[in-house]
Order: C-alpha cells, then structure tokens, then sequence
C-alpha cells in the first residue's frame, strides 16, 4: 500500500488544481521553452557536433566515472578555459546541470556562522544549496535595495558584537540577472557597489541571461562590466544554449576549492564527451556573425521589442510588482525573453492556458505553490523562431480570453 500520508498530499494538490504531470510534447506554436535562440533543434549544431567528435577519435557514450576518478576527458579542460574566455571570467567549472551546479556551490561554500542574503525569488535550485548549507540565511524583498541594505546592516552589527573568531564570518548576497518566473531584473550596477561598500560577496545566478544578453550573448554581468566585482557567476547551457550542464564562473581558488568540497561535483558521474562537444559547437555558434544572415540574438530582440509594442496596442496592462497581490491581469515588466502576465488563481490561469492550447499555441500556466498564491501567471518565452503574426494573434487571443474568461 502507498503511505496514507502521502496519499493525502496528492491529494490536496488535486484539490488545488495544482497537481503535476508529466506531459508529450507537442507540436503547437512554442511560447513556452527556453531554447530562446533555437539552438536545441539546430541541425547544424548537431550536424557540427557530429563531426568534432569524429575528427577528434571521441567514439565514446559515457564518461566513464567521475571527473575525480576516470570522467576527466580531454574536452573538460579545453571547453572550461574556453568557457572561462568567453565570459571574462578567471575560471570555469562545469557541472551536469544548473541544478547541481548551485546545489553545489551554496552547501559547501558558506560556511558555518557566514550569513547568505538572497532574493525572495531565487530559483529552488538555489534555496535548496541554500538549505544545505550550515550558514544562516535571510530572505530580501525581490529586488528591494533598501530592504537589503537594512539586512546587511543587522547582520553586521551582529557579527561585530559577537565576533570572538579571528576569522570574521562572510556575507553572501544572491541573486539572479533574469528571475525565470518574472523575467525581471535587479539592478545589478547598484547590487554591485552595495557589496563591494559592505565587503559582501556577490553571487548573480544568470541562467536566462546568457545568450540574450550581452555583445554575443555573454550575458548581464559583462554586458555591464560588473564581472571583477562578482564573487561568482552561475550559468547554464539548457536554456538559450540549447543543450545540457552548467558552470560557476570565478577564481581559481574557487574552483580548486568547488572541485575539494561540493558534493555533486565530486560523487557524479561527469558529462559524456557529446554533451561536452555540443556546448563548444553551441558557443561557436553563438560567437559568429554570419555575412548576409541575421545573427538569433538579434531575431530574438527584435520579437521581445515586438510582443512589448503589441502587448501595449491591445492594451493589456503593465504590472508593478505592488499590483500582482492585488488580483489584476497584466504583464510584469521585463527587457528579456521571459513575459509573465499574472492571472491569479490556479483554475482560472489553466482554464486560458487550455484554450491558448486549442488555438495552438503552447503558453505554460505556472501555478502556486510554484508562484505564491494569487500570483499565477501564464509564463511567454520568446524565441529567435516566432514569427510576428504568431506573436500578435496569441497576445490577441490573450486579450480575448480575458476580457470574457466566460467565452473561454
């Protein structure tokens, strides 16, 4: 017999409306992924990839073993230093995934009695590293300066008043460039000097910057050369990427340190020499401007600037964050490819999401307890591939759908 209690639990997530499961995929117009350049179905990529791993006798399915142990293959070296170039970074080191890539900075870096200060809004992958770290932690109003000012404040008078150790307990500060639920931003310039005024350490998650941002993608942190300011930069290949693995970009004594100490660095198996090769071939991709072919990022700002000009014509509103709790539809602000537009409840946000669905466009409903409750929303990933017309009849529709949510 399954557990009663757990049971229960599935239960009331049905109950909710908020009972997850697992879907095909399907061949709708995609307003949903996060292959925001298209490169997860490139088939020169695929093609390129195929014929690095050819050329260089790289006739392996698997790793083999940890990178500790036997899963050190020779691309690891060559693709980090590259990685580490790219993103104006001292070092890189890749792991399999963004989720374990946080999970394995934040439980073995802060250290007992370190204080991590992180935005309220940080994916979970950060705040369950978090959760196994031994620091203390404190939440910040989402992108609220002054609330974070305040909480540095608090923790270093406390840390001054009962410091007896030599070595003074550090201040980390997390955050992320693009938040995925909101596609908003902090600002990063002033989060910057904060830190640096405050001997804080910076840590920026920018997992839906890379690609987007930045002269070649290089993401928001370079884009506003904040790079040599920021303890460490978290990225991820599985959104604008279009394929598998992460890294944390920063020092070499990070690194040696990350390699000694995390966890699901040290006991997994590494990335197979494929995975490692479609990364290259990725970036290759992502550095090369083509004569007489306009380059992704460029097709991709240009639909973000076009959905903002048509959300604006149909007049569907502009939320502040100060609006989302009290129950009105609009979207939140945002210059990336990520556009929610708050719908709150989990019923009411399905109910459109299906009937976008049924007119063939594929807009994810992402419901509480996801999101805090009465801040559903359906979630609008823009890509390079979506053509103006599909962009201004599934906007259309929305606005349709919720001026008469009776018609639906």
């Amino acid at each position: 017999m399954f557990p009663k209690k757990l049971q229960d639990k599935l239960k009331l997530r049905a109950e909710d409306q908020s009972l997850r499961a697992l879907r095909s995929a399907n061949s709708s117009i995609d307003f949903s992924s996060n292959d925001y350049l298209g490169y997860a179905k490139s088939e020169a990529i695929f093609k390129n990839t195929h014929d690095y791993l050819v050329k260089h006798n790289l006739f392996f399915n698997g790793a083999t073993g940890s990178r500790l142990l036997t899963g050190n293959h020779q691309l690891y070296p060559e693709l980090e230093q590259a990685i580490a170039n790219y993103h104006r970074a001292e070092t890189a080191l890749i792991f399999n995934s963004g989720y374990d890539a946080n999970l394995g900075f934040f439980s073995s870096v802060p250290q007992r009695n370190d204080i991590i200060l992180f935005d309220e809004f940080c994916h979970a992958s950060i705040r369950d590293g978090i959760s196994m770290s031994h620091a203390k932690s404190f939440k910040f109003r989402h992108n609220d300066i002054k609330d974070l000012v305040q909480k540095i404040t608090r923790n270093r008078a406390n840390i001054d008043e009962h410091q007896t150790a030599t070595e003074p307990p550090e201040i980390y500060v997390v955050t992320e460039s693009v938040f995925s639920m909101d596609g908003d931003s902090p600002d990063l310039i002033a989060l910057s000097k904060l830190c640096m005024d405050h001997q804080a350490k910076l840590i920026i998650d920018e997992a839906h910057a890379i690609g987007v941002f930045g002269k070649m993608g290089v993401g928001l942190t370079c884009e506003l050369q904040l790079e040599s300011s920021v303890f460490a930069r978290i990225i991820t290949f599985g959104k604008a990427i279009g394929c598998h693995g992460a890294a944390v970009l920063g020092s070499e004594d990070l690194k040696a340190y990350l390699v000694n100490f995390s966890r699901p660095f040290i006991y997994t198996t590494g990335l197979p020499p494929h995975a490692l090769a479609t990364i290259k071939m990725a970036y290759a991709e992502l550095s090369v401007h083509s004569v007489g072919k306009v380059h992704a990022i460029e097709l991709l700002k240009r639909n973000i600037h076009f959905f903002k000009t048509e959300m604006e014509r149909l007049q569907i509103p502009a939320l502040t964050m100060a609006k989302v709790s009290e129950e009105k539809v609009g979207f939140i602000a945002s210059d990336s490819a990520i556009h929610s537009c708050i719908i709150s409840g989990n019923s009411r946000v399905k109910t459109i999401s299906e009937a976008l669905k049924l007119h063939g466009f594929d807009v994810k409903a992402i419901l509480s307890p996801t999101v805090p409750k009465g801040s559903e929303r359906l979630r609008f990933c823009l890509h390079s591939y979506n053509s103006q017309v599909d962009i201004t009849k599934v906007l259309q529709l929305l606005a349709t759908f919720v001026a008469d949510e009776s018609n639906v």
